[in-house]
């Protein structure tokens, strides 16, 4: 498969997550108080996220996937999905204005790309986690996109846990403290995917 075939296939995921998100936000509730976290400090988890999609103020990595995800999912959600995908999460960071300058918060989406830059990605990889893709919303420019791939939700669970725990990590998170609204996507390839 060829570079752009596969960025093609991605951009069409992230349309149709994008779609899908907003037909199935639509009307939903507001996320709880106890929903509402910047990253949890090392050593610490982030409150859990709403049943089955993770929309908060910057959740990270321990509002997990409802599971199953990744390969061999049982009927009926499986019927559709390849025995072999992996498990996906695709991540929304939208940066939330109002509260910067609010305690620690600071910074722009400017600022989000440069801690993705200066070592996100690299401690992520670090982390056994597959960075796939970053991408920058062109429809609303504070939004950062990025998809990650794992074998599966144990692979997943673990990968977070050593990216939390990474120095790396704590000291970009404290650099750009940069205040988000975020949204969780958990997929499964289907088994007509060219991406699995």
């Amino acid at each position: 498969m060829t570079k752009q075939f596969l960025l093609g296939v991605m951009c069409g995921l992230v349309s149709a997550c994008l779609v899908f998100g907003v037909v199935a936000t639509k009307g939903a509730p507001a996320p709880q108080a106890g929903q509402a976290a910047q990253a949890a400090p090392a050593g610490q988890t982030a409150p859990a996220a709403p049943a089955g999609r993770g929309q908060g103020r910057g959740q990270r990595g321990p509002a997990g996937p409802p599971a199953p995800c990744g390969p061999n999912i049982a009927p009926p959600l499986g019927t559709n999905t390849a025995p072999n995908s992996r498990c996906f999460e695709l991540r929304m960071y939208t940066v939330d204005e109002s509260r910067v300058g609010q305690g620690n918060f600071k910074g722009d989406i400017n600022d989000l790309h440069k801690r993705f830059r200066e070592g996100e990605v690299d401690v992520f990889k670090k982390s056994g986690v597959d960075v796939m893709a970053v991408w920058q919303d062109l429809g609303d420019p504070k939004t950062l996109i990025y998809l990650l791939s794992y074998k599966d939700r144990a692979a997943r669970d673990a990968g977070w846990d050593k990216f939390n725990a990474d120095p790396q990590w704590t000291e970009l998170r404290n650099k750009y403290f940069v205040p988000l609204t975020t949204k969780v996507y958990f997929m499964s390839a289907s088994d007509y995917s060219p991406l699995k």
